[in-house]
C-alpha cells in the first residue's frame, strides 16, 4: 500500500551479523570456562573412566549382538565388521564380509544390515558421530564381496526382490521420498513416492513372509500405508487406508490377509477381546507399541479399507504394546503393565492365547533381528538399567520361555528393584522404578539420581548402561519416573502429558521425587536429576518451580528454549513439532501456556541447584544458541541471588555448560559415549 515502509535488507543482514557474532562470544566464553573448569574433575574422571571399561569388558562386550538367520547361515555385527558363520559351527568359523575400516570409514558405526531373499547382496547403513545422516553400502556377496553401490543421505531401505532395494533419503531431519533402485540387468533408480506435508515422515518396512514392502508416511498422531507388491515390485504402490486425523496403524501380512496394528475405533473393553473362535480371556494391562496402537485387527488385501477391519485382539486403554512380530503360525507381542514384561503368544492354529510373565527385574526387551518368518523359535534378549542383556528362547513347539546360557555373563544379584506409584496433583498414579544396592543401609543418606524424559509418546530409556552399574556399587540410587507425555501407558499416557496438558508432566515429577524423599530414597541435598533431549523441559521446569528438590541437574542436548524454537519456522523440526508442543504462532493461548513451564522463560533469581549441560556445536535438532543463553541467563539469576543474600551464607551453584565440537544428537558408539 501507499506509505508502506519497505524493510531495509541492510538491516535485515545486519541484524543476522550481530546474531552470529553474540553467537561465536557467547561459546567462546563458555569453551574458556570449561578449560578452566574441567582440570578440577581429571582424577574423578580417571577413575570413573577406568572403571566403566573394566565393567563394559566385564558385561557388555560378552553379550554378543543380534543375529539375523537364514536358513543354515548366520549374519553378526561386532566391532565394525559384520560376521557370515553356519548355524551349527557355533560362529568359531566366521568369515567377515565386511570393515568399516577397510573402507575408509573409521569414525563410522554399522546402523543397520539388510540382506537381500537370495543372500546375493547386503546393503549395510553407515553413519559418523558428527551427522544425523547414513550412508549406505551395497555389497555383493560371493567368494570376494565386492562393493556395488554408494547411496548418501540414506534413512531406510529394504529388499523387494532378489535385486530390486526400495530407499528413502534424509535431507534436514526430513525422511519424504522413496527410491527404487535394481542391480542386474537394466540397471536404473527411479522415485517411487513423494510425501507433500512436512509434518509427515517416511520410512520402509517388509512384512515377515516378505510379500509386501510398505511405505509408511507418520506424522506424531497420524498415519498412512501403501503397499508394494514384492511380487511385482514395479508396479506403482497401493493405499491401504487414507490418512485419517488421530488414526495410526502399521501393517503386517499372513495368508492374503493383512493384520493391522491401530488406533482405530472406541477404547478397548477391560478384558482382552478375541473374535475368530479366539475364545481364550485374559485379565493383564498391555501398552500399545511404539506407534501406540491399542489393536490388531485384519482385512483381505483386496479391500483394505477401515470399513473392512475386523476386530481380532484388544488391549485395554492404559496398556502398551511394546512390540509385536507376527510368523507362519503364531504372532508374538511383548507387553507392559506397571513397569513388568509380559509375552503373549497368539496361535493362529489352535485359536489361543499363552501368557507369560517375564523375569521382574526386566524393564526392556530387544528382539533378534530379522527372525525368520517360518521358525519354530523366537530369540530375544531382555536387560535393565543394572542388568546387561541376557538371551532368552519362546519355543512355539514346546509352547515356553528358554533361559540361554549361551554368554557368560556374570549374574547381577547385589541390586534390588522397587516399582512404586506417586499421586500426582490430579491424584494420577505415575510410576516409578527404583533400583538400590542391596547391601546399602541408611538410603536417606545415599545420593539419589532421578531420570526424567515424558515427551513424544516414548517410553524413558531403561536399557543396560554401565555407568548405571558403578553407580549402584558405589551406593547411589537410581530412581526413573514414568511421567505423563512419554508412553508408558500407552496413546492416553502421551496425550495427558503433551500441547495443553504439558504441565501434567511436570505435576508428575514433582509428586515421583517428594515420594521418593517421603519413603526414605534420599533426602533433596543429596539428590540430582538427570535428561535428555526434550527432557531438559521437565527437568529445567522443574529446576525453576521446585529448585529446593534437588542439589544438582545434568543434561545431555537439552531442548530448554521451548517458546523461541516452536517460533522459528525454518527450523527443520519445528512444523513437525507443533503436534507435540502446540503452535503458538497462530494461538495466542498456546503461546501463554508454553511460556508458563518453558525453562528459558522462567528462570529468576533463586537458589539453584547445580547444573551440568553437554551440547554438540553441529546439533541439528536442538539449536546450540538457545542452549548458551538459557546457561547465561541462569548464571547471570543465581549469581544475583547470591550476591543478595551473600550474608546469609548463601552458596553460589557451578553451572557448567561442555560444548563438544564432535557427536551428534542421536545415540553414539561405545567409545564417544565413554568419553561423554
Amino acid at each position: 500500500q501507499e506509505g508502506t515502509k519497505v524493510p531495509s535488507k541492510r538491516k535485515q543482514k545486519t541484524s543476522i551479523e550481530t546474531s552470529d557474532l553474540l553467537h561465536k562470544k557467547l561459546l567462546k566464553s563458555e569453551q574458556k570456562n570449561w578449560n578452566n573448569i574441567s582440570p578440577t574433575y581429571k582424577a574423578m574422571t580417571k577413575r570413573i573412566k577406568e572403571k566403566l571399561e573394566e565393567l563394559h569388558n566385564m558385561y557388555t562386550l560378552n553379550s554378543g549382538s543380534p543375529r539375523m538367520r537364514f536358513g543354515e547361515n548366520v549374519y553378526f555385527e561386532e566391532n565394525g565388521c559384520i560376521f557370515l558363520a553356519k548355524a551349527d559351527d557355533g560362529e568359531r568359523n566366521a568369515e567377515i564380509l565386511f570393515s568399516v575400516e577397510d573402507l575408509g570409514f573409521s569414525d563410522a558405526f554399522i546402523q543397520r544390515i539388510r540382506i537381500s531373499p537370495d543372500q546375493r547382496y547386503m546393503a549395510i547403513s553407515l553413519k559418523s558421530e558428527n551427522s544425523e545422516e547414513a550412508t549406505c553400502i551395497i555389497m555383493k556377496l560371493g567368494n570376494l564381496p565386492v562393493v556395488e553401490k554408494v547411496i548418501p543421505s540414506i534413512f531406510s531401505f529394504e529388499w523387494a526382490t532378489n535385486d530390486v532395494l526400495y530407499y528413502t533419503t534424509q535431507k534436514n531431519l526430513k525422511c519424504q521420498n522413496v527410491f527404487m533402485t535394481t542391480f542386474t540387468y537394466q540397471k536404473h533408480t527411479k522415485l517411487v513416492y513423494t510425501e507433500q506435508d512436512a509434518r509427515f515422515f517416511v520410512d520402509l518396512y517388509c512384512t515377515k513372509d516378505r510379500r509386501f514392502l510398505t511405505i509408511n508416511s507418520s506424522s506424531k498422531t497420524t498415519s498412512e500405508v501403501w503397499l508394494v507388491d514384492c511380487r511385482h515390485p514395479f508396479e506403482s504402490p497401493a493405499l491401504v487406508q487414507a490418512r485419517t486425523t488421530g488414526l495410526i496403524y502399521h501393517i503386517e501380512h499372513r495368508k492374503d490377509q493383512l493384520y493391522i496394528l491401530t488406533t482405530y475405533g472406541e477404547p478397548a473393553e477391560y478384558k482382552a477381546i478375541f473374535t475368530d473362535n479366539y475364545i481364550h480371556r485374559i485379565n493383564l494391562d498391555t501398552y500399545c507399541r511404539s506407534y501406540k496402537n491399542s489393536k490388531l485387527m485384519k482385512a483381505p488385501v483386496a479391500s483394505s479399507g477401515k470399513e473392512n477391519w475386523q476386530l481380532v485382539y484388544a488391549l485395554e486403554k492404559k496398556t502398551k504394546l511394546v512390540d509385536f512380530e507376527m510368523f507362519s503360525d503364531d504372532c508374538i507381542m511383548f507387553l507392559k503393565n506397571t513397569g513388568h514384561l509380559y509375552l503373549n503368544v497368539i496361535s493362529f492354529v489352535s485359536h489361543s492365547v499363552q501368557s507369560i510373565k517375564l523375569p521382574t527385574w526386566a524393564c526392556e526387551f530387544e528382539l533378534e533381528s530379522r527372525p525368520e518368518y517360518t521358525t519354530s523359535t523366537c530369540y530375544f534378549q531382555l536387560s535393565s538399567p543394572v542388568h546387561p542383556p541376557k538371551c532368552f528362547a519362546y519355543s512355539f513347539k514346546e509352547n515356553n520361555l528358554i533361559e540361554q546360557a549361551v554368554q557368560e555373563v556374570p549374574i547381577i544379584t547385589n541390586c534390588h528393584t522397587t516399582r512404586l506409584l506417586a499421586k500426582s496433583k490430579d491424584e494420577t498414579l505415575v510410576p516409578i522404578t527404583v533400583f538400590h544396592n542391596k547391601n546399602s543401609k541408611e538410603l536417606h543418606r545415599r545420593p539419589l539420581l532421578v531420570h526424567v524424559y515424558g515427551a513424544y509418546g516414548i517410553d524413558l530409556n531403561m536399557s543396560f548402561k554401565e555407568e548405571n552399574l558403578m553407580l549402584i556399587e558405589e551406593g547411589w540410587i537410581l530412581a526413573y519416573c514414568h511421567v505423563r507425555g512419554g508412553g508408558e501407558q500407552g496413546l492416553s499416557w502421551h496425550r495427558d502429558g503433551c500441547q495443553h496438558n504439558k504441565l501434567q508432566g511436570l505435576h508428575d515429577l514433582r509428586a515421583c521425587i517428594m515420594l521418593l524423599h517421603q519413603l526414605g530414597f534420599s533426602q533433596p541435598k543429596h539428590s540430582a536429576l538427570a535428561a535428555a533431549s526434550a527432557g531438559g523441559v521437565l527437568a529445567g521446569a522443574l529446576c525453576n518451580t521446585d529448585p529446593a528438590l534437588i542439589r544438582a541437574m545434568v543434561l545431555q542436548a537439552p531442548f530448554v528454549d521451548v517458546l523461541n524454537t516452536m517460533m522459528k519456522t525454518h527450523l527443520p523440526l519445528t512444523i513437525e513439532e507443533q503436534e507435540e508442543w502446540g503452535n503458538p504462532l497462530e494461538d495466542e493461548k498456546c503461546m501463554k501456556y508454553i511460556k508458563s513451564y518453558c525453562p528459558f522463560q522462567n528462570i529468576k533469581p533463586q537458589c539453584y541447584p547445580s547444573v551440568f549441560i553437554t551440547a554438540y556445536e553441529n546439533d541439528e535438532r536442538i539449536p546450540l544458541t538457545g542452549i548458551l543463553q538459557y546457561v547465561q541467563k541462569l548464571r547471570k539469576a543465581a549469581l544475583d541471588h547470591a550476591s543478595r543474600t551473600s550474608m546469609k551464607g548463601n552458596w553460589i551453584p557451578n553451572i557448567i555448560l561442555h560444548v563438544q565440537a564432535n557427536g551428534s544428537h542421536c545415540d553414539s558408539c561405545w567409545e564417544h559415549s565413554l568419553n561423554e
